[in-house]
């Protein structure tokens, strides 16, 4: 299984975290809850992948 496309959706998902946390008071109150929302989607998605992997790991060939 080829795990490249995990690997740069959690580093997207985190970055994106991080920006928005970083940026938030630059970011307009008509979209700052929408893109919050939408990032711990992803963020928990993220992790879920995560510990799927880390569950899976010895299944991979």
């Amino acid at each position: 299984m080829d795990t490249t496309a995990i690997v740069i959706f959690v580093i997207s998902a985190f970055s994106l975290g991080l920006v928005l946390i970083m940026k938030r008071d630059s970011i307009p109150p008509s979209l700052r809850r929408g893109m919050a929302l939408t990032a711990i989607a992803l963020i928990a998605f993220a992790f879920f992948l995560i510990v799927y992997s880390l569950l899976n790991f010895g299944r991979m060939q």
